[in-house]
């Protein structure tokens, strides 16, 4: 078994580093993945997490003119690149898992199967909704939303299997969940967002980890107001650098996120995605440092599976 993610938080002298990979799109190589990866690992990171997606609906007109529903999963792969990946690098890994999709049941043996491959460490999250629907719909007999998965993972670590199975065998699973520093686009304000984050900590969740954020004073508020609502766990901060020019427009709507006008404005002024991408490395650094001056117990950086920014943010901070 590698070892929990909660350990190395609470054993590491220093701050982890530690990033996000997806899974790579259907018909193409584990090749992409390990370009990725093979930067990176002169910074020794704690671990690594993986995406899960959501299948995708389109719908395929038929000669009569009727339309066929269809759906595909665009990137599947999730459990067998962490096992890959461990493998390869003897990096502990992170697999997401997710409730859009999902039943109870194949929940269950997803976490078998990584139960099996000694893959102890989970993030657990709701999951975005499918593509092209504005709200989250859990798969029937799945789960609505992921305090229940947390749970669902924490009774398998007692031994309670969904069909009341004799003598099983308890599993050891880490949990993550997600918390929002600007608050969940979904959540009618923070009160609410931190009732449910302190739902997810209550039913065994051992960590935090931020969706990105590009001002640091909204993730020193959000610590705080975890903290004064009993919430004690750690929270790993979680950044993605700018990397085009088109980034300040598109990530504020699905990611729910203010970027800060000072920002914008050095993006807009970029020729070229070249010189945007350098803007984005130079605000991380910036970020990271005033972070790791805060005594933050790591930072968790989103790559898209692209890591030459990330690599000079590491060498610029670690």
């Amino acid at each position: 078994m590698a070892e929990k993610v909660i350990n190395r938080i609470h054993k590491s002298e220093q701050p982890l580093f530690t990033f996000e990979l997806l899974p790579p799109l259907k018909g193409h190589t584990i090749n992409e993945i390990y370009n990725a990866v093979d930067p990176l690992v002169e910074f020794n990171p704690a671990y690594i997490n993986i995406t899960y997606h959501q299948q995708e609906i389109y719908y395929k007109e038929r000669e009569n003119g009727l339309l066929e529903k269809k759906v595909i999963r665009k990137r599947p792969g999730t459990v067998a690149l962490g096992a890959a990946l461990n493998y390869k690098y003897g990096i502990p890994v992170v697999p997401h898992l997710i409730c859009g999709g999902f039943t109870k049941e194949e929940t269950e043996d997803a976490l078998i199967d990584l139960h099996f491959l000694g893959i102890n460490n989970v993030l657990a999250i709701r999951g975005d909704p499918v593509a092209g629907e504005k709200r989250f719909h859990p798969e029937p007999g799945g789960h609505k939303h992921s305090d229940g998965l947390v749970k669902q993972i924490m009774d398998m670590n007692r031994g309670e299997y969904l069909h009341d199975l004799t003598d099983a065998t308890p599993t050891d699973f880490c949990v993550g969940v997600a918390g929002y520093p600007e608050k969940h686009a979904e959540a009618p304000n923070f009160e609410t967002d931190l009732y449910y984050l302190k739902k997810k900590i209550e039913k065994g969740a051992d960590y935090i980890v931020t969706q990105l954020f590009f001002d640091n004073s909204r993730y020193f508020r959000f610590v705080k107001m975890c903290r004064d609502y009993g919430i004690d766990v750690p929270i790993i901060p979680g950044i993605k650098p700018v990397s085009a020019k088109s980034d300040v427009k598109w990530i504020p709507k699905p990611f729910g996120v203010d970027i800060p006008e000072e920002l914008v404005k050095e993006v807009n002024n970029c020729d070229n995605k070249e010189q945007a991408r350098e803007v984005g490395v130079e605000w991380a650094i910036a970020q990271s440092k005033e972070l790791l001056d805060a005594g933050v117990p790591g930072l968790h950086f989103y790559t898209l599976s692209r890591s030459d920014n990330i690599r000079k943010i590491a060498r610029a901070v670690f």
